[in-house]
């Protein structure tokens, strides 16, 4: 599938400050380069250009849009990655998924990259990843059959959420890859919005909560 980036049209920066910046990545658009020179245009590469010192801290898959944070001195990335490592980091997503979907759960099922299919990833139960998930129901329209949720992953595996929501019968609306063709025809994106990251700043001792409200 051919690369084609959104349009720049300027940074939406939603927090700056001296250690950190977060920003609102659109979806379709790499948060690190790919391989090959069509794949430089990134969103790290485009907070580079006026914040030249930003380093990367975690990714959002290429078709999920929503908060990214963005170190600006290797102390600040060193320290961010612990707390996401350390699993210290409080993720929101808001997601459509097809079907009604159970008022709330917990989903635990394990991943792994399913290397002749990359980059799929299933549930494999003997070699697999641990990998959490808790998803509570926003709204369901019976209508269009969609309900709106709010997913929070306790892990940070590839993809895991939206293995996850079609492991449980509700995949993420424009899913490619893991969606059934009714729920991918017609959609203009990727359901999967990082709404918000709620974590203890390492330097000024307080808590934050970094948001970028759901387009959906």
């Amino acid at each position: 599938m051919r690369y084609e980036p959104p349009a720049h049209h300027g940074l939406d920066v939603i927090y700056l400050d001296s250690h950190y910046l977060a920003v609102n990545k659109p979806a379709g658009l790499l948060s690190v380069p790919g391989r090959g020179l069509e794949k430089a245009d990134c969103m790290a590469s485009r907070v580079n250009l006026e914040y030249p010192e930003a380093l990367i801290v975690h990714r959002l898959d290429m078709s999920t849009s929503g908060v990214l944070l963005m170190a600006r001195s290797l102390e600040a990335q060193a320290a961010m990655g612990k707390r996401f490592e350390y699993r210290e980091v409080e993720k929101t997503y808001i997601a459509r998924v097809a079907g009604e979907c159970p008022l709330a759960g917990n989903i635990d099922l394990p991943l792994i990259t399913d290397w002749p299919n990359r980059p799929r990833q299933i549930v494999d139960h003997e070699v697999g990843k641990s990998a959490f998930t808790q998803y509570e129901r926003l709204d369901y329209s019976e209508r269009y059959d969609v309900s709106r949720v709010s997913l929070h992953p306790k892990t940070g595996r590839s993809h895991q959420l939206r293995v996850h929501m079609a492991s449980i019968g509700h995949p993420i609306l424009g899913d490619e890859l893991y969606a059934p063709d009714e729920w991918v025809e017609g959609q203009s994106r990727l359901y999967l919005h990082a709404q918000s990251l709620r974590f203890e700043h390492p330097f000024i001792d307080e808590w934050l909560i970094v948001e970028s409200l759901s387009p959906f």
